[in-house]
């Protein structure tokens, strides 16, 4: 496991909720990171509580994301230590209840 994949597990799967963008929540830097923060506070997730990591200021963490979770686009969304997608898959969770219910389940 490279360097990268190392903080990327850490991040993972010390924080409840991590979402891996372009840009921040306040700040989003293409519309699919701030899709993805717009699902996240539909679902009632605070932003204080959500932790982002903007893959523009590393590139190593940039790279290593795809490989960490075998999926090609950024955003990615974790919970509890669990991949759970991009913003398009967020979305249709999120329609059907799936997100909201995998926020709120108890560890």
């Amino acid at each position: 496991m490279s360097d990268a994949q190392k903080r990327i597990d850490e991040l993972v799967k010390s924080n409840e909720v991590v979402l891996f963008m372009k840009g921040n929540a306040s700040f989003p830097q293409c519309g699919f990171s701030g899709r993805a923060i717009q699902i996240l506070k539909a679902c009632g997730v605070d932003p204080k509580t959500l932790k982002t990591v903007n893959v523009l200021e590393d590139d190593e963490i940039r790279a290593g994301i795809k490989d960490y979770s075998n999926w090609p686009t950024i955003p990615q969304l974790y919970v509890k230590g669990e991949f759970i997608g991009g913003s398009d898959i967020m979305m249709e969770m999120y329609e059907n209840g799936e997100l909201q219910q995998a926020l709120t389940a108890k560890a």
